[in-house]
């Protein structure tokens, strides 16, 4: 295990105050950066360990803010923040920009060098940067099988791999097909991991709050997800070119 450093970082979006994660590998030269988005409750500690964890491999990674510093332990809360947030591509790609713009201006960060990496809301957001031709070296999400305005995709510019749970009610094979064609229809180069029996947030250790129905962890799976979204930034955004 490398040394890393981490702080938090704070910056504007969404009339919100932002209180991101930022983790940095050892050494001063700059580095690729992942740009890494929390599920729909916000940035936890999950993210937050996901993040040092990309900087021990050696990545500059920003696990960024969706609720101004706040964690929406109740699945109302939760909806009813997010659900106006997912139909409005305008306010994620706000949020999006703002937490792109302080991974770029770190010094550590080389600025033509990032991917975006996702759960749920935040990699809703992911692909929304992508369609609003966001210069991203590759697009990766679990949960997140979003479709965006027509014809927006074309302008994605790097490979986008999604990962879903077969048994996730949130995001129906319905969603899948949809998501695909937009891809394939824009010539995105494209992947879709399904894992079977899984449900929504999968990916996600267990909580000890109300979540809902449809949502449950699959440790191997999870396992597996994250094996996925590191071969996919190895592939696309190795840390020595």
């Amino acid at each position: 295990m490398t040394t890393i450093t981490t702080r938090t970082v704070e910056y504007p979006a969404d009339g919100l105050t932002m209180i991101g994660h930022l983790a940095l590998p050892a050494g001063v030269d700059r580095r690729p950066a992942v740009l890494l988005g929390p599920e729909g409750t916000g940035l936890s500690d999950v993210e937050r360990r996901r993040a040092d964890a990309l900087a021990e491999l050696g990545y500059v990674a920003l696990a960024f803010d969706l609720h101004g510093g706040r964690y929406l332990g109740d699945p109302e809360e939760m909806l009813a923040r997010c659900m106006p947030l997912l139909a409005d591509p305008d306010r994620m790609r706000g949020i999006g920009h703002a937490a792109l713009d302080v991974l770029r201006t770190e010094p550590r960060t080389d600025p033509d060098r990032i991917a975006a990496v996702g759960y749920g809301t935040g990699g809703a957001i992911g692909l929304e940067l992508g369609r609003d031709g966001v210069s991203l070296r590759a697009i990766g999400t679990v949960n997140a099988l979003t479709t965006g305005r027509p014809g927006e995709a074309a302008r994605i510019r790097c490979p986008v791999w999604a990962g879903v749970g077969s048994e996730d009610p949130i995001m129906p094979p319905s969603q899948r097909d949809a998501f695909t064609a937009e891809m394939q229809a824009a010539g995105v180069d494209w992947r879709l991991t399904v894992y079977g029996g899984a449900l929504h947030a999968f990916h996600h250790p267990s909580v000890d709050h109300t979540v809902r129905p449809g949502v449950g962890y699959h440790p191997r799976h999870a396992q597996r997800a994250w094996r996925d979204v590191v071969d996919l930034l190895a592939e696309c955004l190795p840390v020595t070119e």
